[in-house]
């Protein structure tokens, strides 16, 4: 039997070898430290401190404002010098609380408390997960607790942990599963407290065979989980490749994933269950890849959420020569940036740096017709048809042809000989078509 797959997809240079053997670093704050109000998608948090307040580490600092929100907690103590808007990784002002560091993390009383989970109630074990703040940190930043709440828990049969780590250059992931197997194991066995008919399985990419073989040492005796290779090729870590990858369910965009019997989350956040529900240590760190061609010293770093971007890449040994190109996140699903002087956030995952930008050096030329970006297409859709409806503005075209299941994985674009920015006018025709139907609902 082959490794499981999901029909579609690309294989771009993986660029992993720069950081994959680097042991994660702590890396500890020099200036201020920023706390946006919304690092999830939801409602924004409500902050709870104002300006000269004295926080804590582990202090709850913006409270989740609606059913879909998620609290923020400071990572270090210290002054709050301001509540006030500043710019994030997508080049957006959101309101934010900026807390001067005092430099001698004094904490919330309890803050790492050892905790069993097997005493725990499962309403006890979600408001734990919610009061922590814990987000899809996969990138997507969807409130932890709500999806571990679906509608009838008793129809949920996986619990999938996304260690694919498809997108290229970034290693985080692959860094704490050889770091902290035992964590991430921990923190399935807590969500499967959650779930009786559940099973767990962990999803890794087969470029990955360290992590595969000490995972499946670590789980040969657990009944409940098991191990899960999956062929290496992107967008295998997207939500619905890697469930149709290990069920072979299909799951579209009028459905969630617990409508097919799955939860998914990333390898992160199921250890940072783990700390937030054994530990009593809520989510105030981020593990993030600083990479690229551009990069003195590429490397993972375990960062207080808050840190600026600026002292990551001064940590990496700063620049070789000055990049093109600054991705936050990687190439393939991250965000060019114009500054570095923004802050860490729940969804940051790596600073990719580039000395030039392979993209803007070529210029698109007319479609000829090869369905090269439909047969890459993980989604079944036809991009050059909804390439058509999205160059005249045809909302109705673009849902016609199904332009709402694109999953804005950039295959398409990766592939078009024609270089045209495909995923770039997807995602504001589906940004489009979104608000369109808020109007209408």
């Amino acid at each position: 039997m082959g490794l499981a797959t999901f029909k579609g997809g690309v294989h771009p240079y993986e660029g992993k070898e720069l950081s994959e053997h680097k042991p994660v670093q702590i890396l500890m704050p020099k200036g201020d430290l920023v706390y946006p109000m919304s690092q999830h998608i939801g409602a924004p948090a409500i902050p709870l401190v104002k300006k000269g307040d004295k926080v804590l580490a582990g202090q709850k600092i913006g409270e989740a404002s609606g059913f879909i929100s998620a609290n923020v907690i400071c990572s270090v103590s210290g002054t709050v010098k301001a509540v006030e808007p500043r710019r994030v990784a997508n080049g957006a002002m959101v309101n934010s609380i900026v807390v001067e560091n005092d430099g001698e993390y004094t904490a919330v009383e309890g803050l790492g408390a050892d905790r069993d989970p097997a005493k725990l109630s499962k309403q006890e074990i979600r408001d734990i997960v919610k009061e922590a703040g814990i987000v899809g940190l996969g990138g997507a930043g969807f409130p932890t607790h709500v999806k571990l709440a679906p509608k009838d828990e008793s129809k949920i049969e996986y619990i999938l942990v996304n260690g694919a780590e498809c997108e290229p250059y970034l290693t985080s992931d692959y860094r704490l599963m050889m770091e902290e197997p035992e964590k991430l194991v921990g923190g399935l066995k807590v969500i499967l407290q959650l779930f009786d008919n559940a099973k767990g399985v962990i999803g890794i990419e087969n470029n990955k065979p360290e992590a595969i073989k000490k995972l499946q040492e670590l789980v040969k005796d657990e009944s409940r989980i098991e191990v899960c290779p999956l062929q290496t090729k992107y967008p295998q870590g997207g939500e619905r490749s890697i469930i149709y990858a290990v069920t072979g369910r299909k799951v579209n965009s009028s459905m969630l994933p617990a409508d097919a019997g799955c939860i998914v989350d990333n390898v992160d956040t199921v250890i940072s269950i783990y700390m937030a529900v054994c530990k009593s240590t809520p989510l105030m760190r981020k593990i993030i890849t600083i990479t690229g061609d551009a990069v003195n010293t590429p490397c993972n770093f375990n960062v207080k959420l808050g840190t600026n971007y600026q002292e990551l890449i001064e940590a990496a040994g700063g620049f070789k020569e000055e990049p093109e190109k600054i991705i936050s996140g990687g190439p393939m699903m991250g965000q060019a940036l114009f500054t570095v002087d923004i802050p860490v956030s729940k969804t940051s995952s790596a600073l990719t740096c580039f000395t030039k930008d392979q993209v803007s050096a070529l210029e698109p030329t007319a479609c000829i017709r090869c369905g090269r970006c439909v047969s890459v297409c993980p989604s079944r859709i036809i991009p050059v048809m909804m390439m058509q409806a999205a160059l005249r503005n045809d909302c109705e075209r673009f849902e016609k042809v199904n332009g709402m299941e694109c999953m804005e994985c950039g295959s398409c674009t990766y592939i078009c000989p024609a270089r045209r920015p495909l995923t770039q006018a997807f995602k504001e025709m589906r940004k489009t078509v979104a608000a369109n139907r808020r109007k209408k609902g």
